[in-house]
């Protein structure tokens, strides 16, 4: 685990978790200024967009902390940069759950993440719309604007309040989770398909939700999230059971009773089968 003791500071002494809190307040308002209205938005990719403001937003996050931490290295979901396992790199997603933003839809957030050679260090995502500010720094603990966080008592998935997304690619894993939520729900007390995974995250930790997967996610996706649920004294993971990081193959968010009674009643799904996932590509 990471020593708090070493989290960055700037030249002038700000710490780099307060840092990360005022830029993404600041990047917040970049968000707010469009909404709700037309947002210029084009295709990336296979069911993918992005808009106009995640462009401004993340470039006015990478000049703020280009600024703050100049020998600092970026990686952001749409300039990419950085390999975020090598060294001190900031990992970027200005909108996360950009077709909810671009749709008018009020759930959406923007998410940095300080990470040291893959470890996430300090995380933060920001639901500007609801001036939430999910935030954690390691050994610090996590916290809800001032308030700190804990994930959720329960123990176990019978009356669970689940959060799932699903992947833009269409591939198995979709059906893959749809068949899990059909299996399962007899025991589940309510699903919900969000449409931003960092807050689907940051929802666990809060204990909003008791757990959260998903079959595949980005470094950007879930970066902050990473620290996020563990320092709020719950588990994430990927579809083995063995301790997420920026490149895990699915995502399991949970208290750690909730998540070993996930892991025996999906033991024999399709879900639990590797996917396709793509490893880091800075070392292909």
């Amino acid at each position: 685990m990471f020593d708090r003791t070493e989290i960055p500071v700037t030249a002038t002494g700000v710490s780099a978790w307060e840092v990360a809190k005022d830029v993404s307040k600041s990047a917040g308002e970049i968000l707010m200024k469009w909404w709700p209205e037309t947002k210029v938005i084009s295709e990336k990719g296979s069911n993918d967009i992005v808009t106009n403001v995640d462009i401004e937003a993340e470039k006015f996050i990478s000049e703020k902390l280009k600024t703050a931490f100049p020998d600092h290295g970026i990686y952001g979901e749409e300039a990419a940069g950085d390999d975020p396992e090598q060294g001190w790199v900031w990992v970027i997603d200005p909108v996360d759950g950009t077709r909810n933003y671009a749709s008018g839809i009020p759930f959406f957030s923007l998410v940095l993440a300080l990470v040291k050679d893959g470890e996430v260090v300090v995380g933060v995502n920001y639901d500007p719309l609801n001036g939430e500010m999910f935030h954690a720094a390691s050994g610090m603990g996590a916290f809800l604007n001032e308030e700190r966080m804990r994930v959720s008592d329960k123990g176990t998935l019978d009356g669970a309040m689940v959060g799932i997304d699903i992947a833009y690619s269409n591939d198995s894993g979709t059906e893959d989770t749809f068949q899990s939520v059909r299996k399962l729900w007899p025991r589940l007390g309510t699903v919900r398909l969000l449409g931003s995974s960092a807050l689907g995250i940051s929802y666990v930790a809060a204990g909003r939700t008791d757990i959260y997967f998903h079959h595949r996610l980005q470094p950007y996706d879930q970066a902050a999230g990473l620290l996020l649920v563990e320092e709020a004294g719950g588990v994430i993971t990927d579809r083995n059971g063995i301790r997420a990081g920026l490149y895990s193959d699915g995502i399991i968010a949970a208290s750690t009773r909730t998540h070993v009674d996930f892991m025996n009643s999906t033991k024999n799904h399709g879900w639990r089968r590797p996917s396709s996932r793509e490893a880091n590509p800075f070392e292909i």
